[in-house]
């Protein structure tokens, strides 16, 4: 036994050393390696909880919750987060708890912040496959790629510059299951939007760990530009039917289940007040009565610069519902 964890130790620094190595001519993202470890969440599912803020020039870019799960014969990444940067501090944590070959990293939707940092993984292991909605594939082979390395290059003031888009090719359906070692990864998938039309929620069977992304979030307001109040509920909804015990939102903390609650209520009051109002009164005149029911939420971040950009949206969406 003491032989067998010996060699285990002297692999996975031998791993950790050559990743050092390989580093000094690439960029790494120093303050996730040094401020931010990955917590084991379940038996084989680490996640690395990262900061709540806009991309900016200190966080340098770094705001997501990347997480990986560790099998018997591999690893499979969610999220890299959203430069190459970031992506290879994350694999220099995993190098610190194995050195068993990362061979699938999943997206779960088309939002640069969360899968931008995929370029390291392709530079550790050329085979590994990478996993998305075909929605989210499409849309970043139509521009979005390039898009979102702009809008990162621009909100860092050039922090996450010399990120490669590393779009995903494989893609995947609603109910299906992924092999990774001994586990599965399960695909949940709303038809038509939620937080965008290419979100993807995975399921480590067994281990009663639900990646959300962007679908739910925790003590975070994100932005819902690109997506549908009817279909986030249903997806919190969806997601409020599994059998899971963590639940890992895409921005804010890991938390239970009642994590999927919450993020249901809000997205309920804000769309079913403006409903209810619409026919009585314009969209800027309902920002005080909505606040009076998501009150309960006033404090998480992105609060104050969502919440009149979520009625008007919301507005649109009803009067959509009446065609």
């Amino acid at each position: 036994m003491k032989k067998s964890v010996l060699m285990l130790s002297v692999s996975a620094l031998a791993a950790v050393v050559s990743f050092n190595v390989w580093a000094e001519d690439k960029k790494v993202h120093q303050d996730l390696l040094d401020k931010y470890k990955p917590e084991q969440v379940a038996e084989h599912v680490y996640v690395i909880q990262g900061p709540m803020g806009y991309p900016d020039k200190e966080n340098q870019g770094f705001m997501n919750n990347p997480g990986f799960i560790v099998t018997d014969k591999e690893v499979a990444v969610i999220d890299p987060g959203s430069s190459s940067a970031i992506g290879r501090s994350v694999l220099a944590h995993i190098r610190k708890v194995t050195d068993k070959p990362i061979t699938k990293v999943f997206t779960t939707h088309v939002h640069g912040d969360h899968w931008l940092g995929n370029q390291a993984f392709k530079e550790d292991n050329a085979d590994v496959k990478f996993y998305a909605h075909p929605t989210m594939i499409e849309e970043a082979t139509n521009g979005a790629a390039e898009t979102w390395i702009d809008t990162m290059n621009s909100m860092t003031e050039n922090a996450t510059e010399g990120t490669e888009a590393i779009i995903p090719t494989e893609t995947l359906a609603n109910g299906q299951e992924i092999e990774v070692g001994d586990l599965k990864l399960k695909a949940h998938i709303i038809e038509g939007k939620a937080h965008t039309a290419t979100d993807v929620m995975f399921e480590v069977v067994g281990e009663k760990v639900l990646f959300t992304g962007d679908n739910i979030n925790n003590k975070r307001i994100v932005r819902m530009d690109d997506g549908s109040f009817v279909g986030s509920i249903k997806a919190a909804e969806v997601a409020m039917e599994l059998d899971v015990d963590k639940v890992v939102p895409g921005h804010g903390p890991i938390g239970s289940k009642n994590v999927l609650s919450y993020y249901h209520d809000y997205l309920s009051k804000v769309y079913n007040s403006v409903k209810e109002m619409r026919e009585e009164m314009e969209a800027h005149e309902m920002k005080p009565k909505v606040e009076e029911q998501a009150a309960d939420f006033k404090d998480w971040q992105g609060y104050e610069e969502e919440l009149g950009k979520h009625i008007s949206l919301s507005v649109l969406e009803a009067e959509q519902e009446d065609f």
